[in-house]
C-alpha cells in the first residue's frame, strides 16, 4: 500500500531525535536531528549506508578522519565501521541503509 507520511517535514531539531520513517526487507530510512554542538555517539551500521544532510552542517568521524557534510551533500560508508557525528549547526539528516 502507498502511504504519505509527514514526520520528516514536522520533525523539530531539539536535542537528539531519531525517527524511523520506513523499513522493509531491503531498506531502512531514518531521520536524525541534532542540536548544534551535540554528538551522536560512536556506533556502527549493520549494512552499507548513505547519510544525506537536509539542513545544518555535521562533522562525520570515521576511520580517524573528519569529514564536513553540508546541506544536500551525502556520504556513503561501509557496514560495521565505527563512526560518530557532531553537529556544527542545528542539523537534520537522513540515513538510508
Amino acid at each position: 500500500m502507498t502511504e504519505i507520511r509527514t514526520e520528516l517535514a514536522t520533525q523539530t531539531i531539539d536535542g537528539l531525535q531519531v525517527l524511523k520513517l520506513f523499513r522493509n526487507a531491503a531498506l531502512e530510512l531514518l531521520s536524525i536531528s541534532l542540536d548544534a554542538g551535540l554528538v551522536f555517539p560512536e556506533h556502527t551500521s549493520p549494512t552499507e549506508a548513505v547519510l544525506l544532510v537536509l539542513e545544518g552542517r555535521i562533522l562525520f568521524h570515521i576511520e580517524g578522519r573528519q569529514i564536513t557534510v553540508n546541506p544536500l551533500e551525502f556520504i556513503s560508508f561501509p557496514p560495521k565501521t565505527p563512526h560518530w557525528v557532531k553537529a556544527e549547526a542545528p542539523s537534520k539528516f537522513l540515513i538510508m541503509r
